[in-house]
């Protein structure tokens, strides 16, 4: 079969290697050509052909098939399955296949015009013989992509990208992405139907699992009364409660529709309440797409290479300064040469849009000292680590209170929300209180708001973030192992439900120590990850997450997976 793909065409040099995957049933091999296009195929007919199979190492298994097989194919149309019924009758009895064979071309490509191709050349013979390849239980079967290609081939033409949200199109790790049918608890499967563990969990809402049963219901309840009253409603009172109970930063939260709008809030209000224009952001952080935060803002802007984004005005990140993450000295010298000036430092308090880094404790304490030494605010902008890391956010798991915080992801339950909150005397600013105009036409809508409510009276049972930092330990730790078994260089850790490693010596402490990581071996490991039914975040800017649906089965098969994919890069 031809997994289609003028995409990956490099020309004929670029065709030498085919993909031989097994396929579930494990009653016959499926070939697969990953990197060729119907052109170049078209354009070498009537060649001959000489094949060979390799069966390199299996993970379980140090047995090497010695004696490669040379297969000379003459007449100019074939089709692969003949390919192993010659095998067959030159008795090759059984050897152990590796997840991923390859299949080498030794002097040209396979000979025949493209039409050879076709789907009805691949119809399995009668006369073939299950019994001619032997396979193992045991080993790692990998997946194929046609529906996902062909459906993400028509979103390119249709959409930038072919995407809603730039990490999604695996531009970092190479590759198309796969799309998504449904999901549900730890899992989730493509329109494929091959299933994964996943690790992104939408992004970190996900906390609960997917799709969890409580908060649908809920949800479906509260649609049969409508999806958006543009109106005030009690469920807004009910979700504004729980935070500022669980939060100790807020005793005031204004709610909105992502992240990105709730950091457009914040920056507004600081300024405002200050009457200072000035902000310190840190080289890494994300803060969402407004323009006064697209400095040196990791993330998607890392994953893509790109500086900056065109079409940000010069004066609109002028007043926005970039120290260095866990380097209180970097702070202290933009304070000194803007004395008086500084609005307010905001941070991710857990980096985890320049993969996953964890601050200092001092540096959080000291960052706290010179806020309210500069008469500035202490900003956490929490829309991952809320009710992620702990259920008061990275502010409880440090014990550290910022002034105002930015929310978002799990307090809507997997539905578009954000927030921002803080000190009463703060958020009065905000409009109608206050002078400081912020709006939304579905801010506060029912749905989320009810999502939010039910995920959170879950998230506040005893033992919750105990048991996710458990879980991501016994991941991070057995990933790292792993590694380090096969000689690579690693390193990771966790907080609370979110976790990540990066292919460098560690520890990583800022935005250019994860620079240095491997970015090609990365991207490697990622796309071996998900052929073997592992979602991981499609870059090393990005944090993973951890879900109460993850069971220690999935985290074992995890590690297991992974032992067979570093043992290959």
């Amino acid at each position: 079969r031809i997994s289609g793909a003028s995409s990956f065409c490099g020309g004929p040099e670029a065709h030498r290697e085919l993909q031989v995957r097994p396929p579930r049933t494990r009653s016959f091999l499926i070939v697969e050509v990953r990197s060729a296009c119907f052109a170049c195929l078209a354009e070498v007919r009537g060649s001959t052909t000489a094949c060979c199979l390799h069966a390199p190492r299996s993970p379980l298994d140090s047995t090497r098939f010695d004696s490669t097989r040379l297969l000379d194919f003459s007449t100019p149309r074939h089709d692969v399955l003949s390919y192993f019924g010659e095998i067959e009758q030159n008795k090759v009895q059984s050897f152990i296949p590796s997840s991923t064979m390859k299949l080498a071309v030794a002097t040209a490509f396979l000979a025949g015009t493209a039409a050879a191709f076709t789907a009805p050349a691949f119809s399995r013979p009668s006369s073939f013989s299950a019994a001619a390849l032997k396979m193992t239980a045991t080993e790692t079967e990998t997946y194929t992509f046609s529906k996902s290609e062909e459906i993400f081939a028509e979103a390119q033409t249709l959409m930038p990208g072919g995407v809603s949200s730039p990490v999604r199109a695996f531009k970092s790790v190479g590759g198309n992405p796969v799309v998504f049918d449904r999901v549900k608890g730890a899992y989730a499967w493509d329109v494929d139907e091959n299933k994964y563990i996943d690790y992104v969990g939408t992004w970190g809402p996900a906390i609960l699992g997917h799709a969890d049963d409580d908060v649908l219901d809920a949800v479906k309840a509260t649609m049969d009364k409508g999806t958006s009253f543009g109106a005030p409603c009690p469920l807004e009172n009910d979700l504004a409660k729980m935070v500022i109970d669980a939060v100790p930063s807020v005793e005031m939260v204004r709610f909105t529709n992502s992240g990105t709008e709730a950091c457009m809030g914040m920056i507004r209000l600081v300024r405002a309440f200050t009457d200072r224009e000035k902000v310190i952001k840190f080289e890494g952080c994300y803060h969402g797409h407004a323009d006064s935060f697209l400095v040196q803002a990791g993330s998607g802007v890392a994953t893509l290479g790109l500086p900056d984004s065109p079409g940000v005005p010069a004066s609109a990140t002028k007043a926005t300064f970039c120290a260095e993450y866990n380097n209180l000295d970097s702070v202290k010298k933009i304070l000194e040469d803007n004395k008086d000036e500084i609005a307010a430092i905001i941070l991710e308090p857990v980096v985890g849009n320049s993969g996953f880094i964890k601050p200092d404790k001092e540096f959080l304490e000291g960052l706290r000292e010179l806020t309210t030494e500069a008469g500035a605010l202490l900003v956490f902008d929490e829309v991952m680590t809320g009710f992620r890391v702990s259920y008061g956010g990275a502010q409880e798991y440090f014990g550290v209170t910022p002034d105002v915080t930015t929310m978002g992801k799990v307090i809507g339950g997997g539905l578009p929300v954000g927030a921002y909150g803080g000190r009463k005397e703060i958020m009065e600013m905000v409009a109608p209180a206050g002078p400081m105009y912020q709006a939304g036409t579905l801010s506060g809508n029912p749905l989320a708001m009810t999502a939010g409510i039910e995920t959170m009276k879950k998230l506040k049972e005893d033992g919750v973030y105990e048991e996710l930092e458990r879980k991501a330990k016994k991941l991070v730790d057995g990933i790292v192992s792993a590694a380090k078994e096969h000689g690579h260089a690693i390193c990771g850790d966790y907080a609370g439900g979110m976790f990540g490693w990066y292919f460098v010596d560690g520890p990583v402490k800022n935005f250019q120590e994860a620079t240095k990581a491997d970015a090609e071996k990365f991207g490697k490991w990622h796309r071996m990850m998900i052929e073997r039914g592992v979602y991981l975040a499609p870059s090393m800017y990005e944090a993973g997450f951890m879900s109460m649906a993850h069971t220690d089965e999935d985290i074992e098969r995890t590690i297991e997976i992974a032992n067979d994919v570093l043992s290959q890069l």
